[in-house]
């Protein structure tokens, strides 16, 4: 098995999918990569007070990185349509600083029920990333459970993107569940994978209702990828220490939970050689349901079964 590192600079830096996308390196499957990331929205260094934006990574072209920075895209040999890419999370190291923004114009609507659409709010964290803890300005301190918003594949259909909804895929997941430790499986589209990395957050709740978590670069992100050639799956899954997750993804919160707990009664099935019919009864004992975001205008939804829920 081979390591690899990806810095982030111009040649490995896009803000879109694309299956046409050249990949910056092709590994073999059980190869690991360490990746270092910008924040979500391309800054290099913080903000010099709240209110005020991060300089910039530059040159970008205005299509291609219109969205999160991310890294890759990563060719995975003998990857094909049909097959599942396993990606183990080995490690995940938060850099010094971030933000959080929260109101104003941007998704008008859910601000102005809340009462915060008059303006943009912001806060400025410092980040500890031995500690685990972040302070912002106004000296309070939360603790960071940090993990990659981003990990995915593009579509198999032509153009450029958005990296904003998370897919079938990957991409924008946005669940908080997947930090170092964890695993996260997803359905490969297209030849080669193509798989990239970005959005890195400090810490965030389930459903991220400002529509940002603690977004921050990334001074270290160790991924580990296999390939599945005899795993057909659907929809993203992963196993994580609150157990096994599956994912579901549609503009309707209500049909994403539906594909969320169709993922799960396919797993509960497949694990413990179950009839639907159980595994539905036992899902309604065992497996909690829980929003992941709604704020990508694709909504996510997954279900947690938790380790050792059904002991035979």
């Amino acid at each position: 098995m081979t390591s690899y590192t990806i810095e982030p600079e111009r040649a490995t830096l896009h803000g879109t999918f694309s299956r046409e996308f050249p990949p910056v390196l092709t590994i073999d499957s059980g190869d690991t990569v360490r990746f270092r990331t910008l924040d979500s929205g391309w800054g290099v260094e913080p903000p010099a007070a709240p209110g005020m934006r991060s300089r910039k990574f530059e040159p970008r072209d205005p299509e291609r990185d219109a969205g999160h920075a991310l890294c890759g895209p990563i060719a995975i040999r003998g990857a094909q349509p049909g097959m599942t890419l396993e990606v183990q999370i080995d490690a995940i190291r938060p850099g010094a600083w971030g933000a959080t923004y929260a109101g104003g114009q941007f998704r008008k609507q859910m601000n102005e029920r809340l009462g915060v659409a008059d303006r943009e709010g912001m806060l400025l964290w410092t980040l500890d990333p031995n500690a685990l803890t972040g302070r912002d300005q106004h000296g309070h301190v939360v603790s960071l459970r940090p993990f990659m918003g981003v990990m995915g594949m593009p579509p198999d259909a032509p153009g450029m993107h958005s990296t904003a909804p998370p897919r079938i895929c990957g991409g924008n997941i946005d669940c908080k569940e997947l930090v170092a430790g964890s695993t996260l499986y997803l359905p490969i589209l297209v030849p080669g994978g193509l798989f990239s990395v970005g959005d890195g957050h400090g810490v965030q709740g389930d459903g991220e209702v400002s529509g940002t978590a603690i977004e921050c670069p990334m001074e270290r992100v160790d991924l580990t990828f296999r390939l599945h050639e005899h795993l057909p799956l659907k929809t993203p899954r992963a196993q994580t220490a609150a157990g096994w997750i599956t994912f579901g993804f549609d503009a309707d919160l209500n049909e994403a939970t539906m594909i969320a707990l169709e993922a799960m009664i396919d797993l509960l099935a497949e694990q413990y050689q179950l009839e639907r019919h159980d595994a539905l009864a036992l899902a309604s004992l065992v497996v909690d349901l829980r929003v992941t975001q709604i704020v990508n205008g694709v909504c996510g939804v997954h279900a947690v079964l938790p380790p050792d829920a059904i002991r035979r």
